[in-house]
């Protein structure tokens, strides 16, 4: 089974309404566990990757990806600003 693209700021809808509500969550943590937040009532929760795949209805609306950095940039000190 192929692991899930969660991305920062995306917006995901889990199968099991939350108790304020709302089925629609904001993706704040990207990692081995997936941080969400309640779009509805602001509450955080903190859900391992296969519970939070498993519980993944759909995306409401997609983050852009974040490109990987320019290793000539790295190499030179740039920031970017």
């Amino acid at each position: 089974m192929p692991i899930v693209d969660f991305r920062v700021d995306d917006i995901v809808s889990l199968r099991k309404r939350h108790p304020c509500g709302g089925f629609e969550w904001r993706v704040s943590r990207v990692g081995a566990d997936i941080g969400l937040v309640c779009t509805t009532c602001s509450r955080r929760v903190l859900l391992a990757r296969p519970v939070a795949e498993k519980r993944l209805k759909d995306f409401v609306s997609r983050a852009e990806p974040s490109a990987p950095p320019d290793p000539a940039s790295l190499l030179s000190g740039e920031t970017g600003d």
